[in-house]
């Protein structure tokens, strides 16, 4: 329905009730509406100079037409296009629980400085693919080097992408990032590596990129992306191991400290953004995966605000490792007890002030022998008992991990068929 004249001038903040009857002001930062000028004398006139009696008294906008539209509930903002955390659970602007499901694509964070695949396919064709298949987010890892002027993608085919042609590294992530987007997919950025060079650190930071860099380039890319709903959460720094430390206080090496660093600034400049913060290898008196020991929180939680935080971990199969636990007399049914023990207290942790999400950043094998069938079998069923996220490791044909497409890029791999009946339907 239309709003009465009386309700828009009022609503365009063009009424004032303390001004002379009769007249609406107006001014450098009060505009006229539409049909008059604002006159010599900071008063809305008609163009020819003459005025209009717009306001004799205080309007009745109980009798304007479209008066409805003046309830408070009408006029609230619509819910955010972004996600949020309410307790153990991820949640849309509506505050409808969602699981984030996704796969890994990995590439940006090497010497290429773009995704693996794109000389055999279009960006347009892999990313329908991951829709297609039904998961609703993407992981992006990538180096700060990524970020720099100088790095220019490589293995790119003009053929199949020639938009994607002479782009610098920053450019690319630009494109595929709108992409999904289009694709209504939603992105998660995780930082893999300072540089292709210094690959994988147990710490955030390296002699070459220290720090200061680390968190401004999490600030840049939270400035680029602050108003694209696309991207939903930053994952601050992939797997940190030893020497990285929780809950120490040695600010070279805990870890937790060094989160709230950056998450503290990502969300000064983006505050609608999901920080995802992984655990480490040992704490709490017991060695894990790399990033998937989160027994620190325990004592040390992450002090983000609680809407915000969301911790990552990660699990594997014992292709990837012999883990002890994959030896116990009790295997698998032994593996919930693990999970509980190393990261699941935290979804399931009774104190309001201390529970939040857990999003496995990283979990994948080639599911090939029956202890990685086992373990795969195991943790689909505790992931769907308390409706985790994930992202599955990876979209690449990989050799040692398997991956979600095989080597020519377009057919599907049998472990697909093991992780679809986990997904979660598209995101809002």
């Amino acid at each position: 329905m239309r709003a009465g004249p009386l309700l828009l001038l009022l609503l365009a903040g063009c009424y004032n009730p303390t001004f002379v009857p009769g007249q609406v002001a107006c001014g450098p930062n009060r505009a006229c509406p539409p049909g008059l000028v604002c006159g010599p004398d900071d008063v809305c006139v008609l163009p020819d100079g003459g005025s209009e009696d717009l306001a004799l008294s205080p309007p009745d906008l109980s009798q304007a037409p479209g008066a409805e539209l003046s309830t408070p509930a009408d006029l609230a903002p619509p819910p955010s296009p972004f996600l949020r955390v309410s307790g153990p659970r991820i949640v849309d602007g509506h505050g409808r629980p969602v699981r984030l499901t996704g796969v890994s694509w990995f590439g940006l964070e090497s010497s290429a400085f773009a995704p693996q695949g794109l000389w055999a396919r279009s960006l347009s064709g892999l990313l329908g693919d991951v829709k297609g298949l039904g998961y609703n987010f993407v992981r992006l890892p990538w180096s700060n080097q990524l970020l720099e002027e100088t790095s220019r993608p490589v293995g790119i085919s003009r053929e199949h992408n020639p938009d994607l042609a002479d782009l610098t590294g920053l450019q690319l992530l630009d494109r595929i990032i709108a992409e999904a987007g289009r694709q209504g997919l939603r992105v998660m950025l995780t930082r893999y590596q300072a540089s292709p060079a210094a690959g994988a650190t147990g710490l955030w930071y390296t002699p070459g990129y220290p720090e200061q860099r680390w968190i401004g380039d999490w600030v840049q890319l939270a400035m680029r992306y602050r108003t694209n709903p696309t991207v939903v959460a930053f994952d601050l720094h992939n797997e940190p191991h030893q020497p990285a430390t929780w809950g120490s206080g040695d600010p070279q090496t805990d870890w937790r400290l060094a989160a709230e660093r950056a998450g503290r600034a990502i969300l000064a400049v983006h505050p609608e953004l999901l920080i995802v913060v992984q655990g480490i290898d040992s704490a709490g008196g017991a060695g894990y995966w790399w990033g998937g020991n989160l027994r620190g929180v325990r004592s040390a939680p992450v002090r983000l605000p609680a809407d915000r935080l969301v911790y990552g971990t990660n699990d594997y199969p014992s292709s990837v490792f012999n883990q002890s636990w994959f030896r116990d007399a009790n295997y698998p049914n032994n593996l919930p007890a693990v999970w509980d023990s190393m990261w699941g207290f935290v979804f399931q942790e009774s104190d309001p002030a201390r529970v939040a999400p857990v999003l496995i950043t990283g979990f994948g094998g080639r599911n090939e022998s029956n202890s990685d069938k086992q373990w795969l079998t195991a943790l689909g069923n505790y992931i769907m008992r308390h409706q985790l996220s994930f992202a599955y490791w990876c979209l690449n044909p990989d050799r040692f991990y398997g991956g979600i497409l095989l080597s020519d890029w377009t057919r599907v791999s049998q472990r697909h068929g093991a992780i679809q009946p986990l997904l979660a339907p598209p995101l809002p």
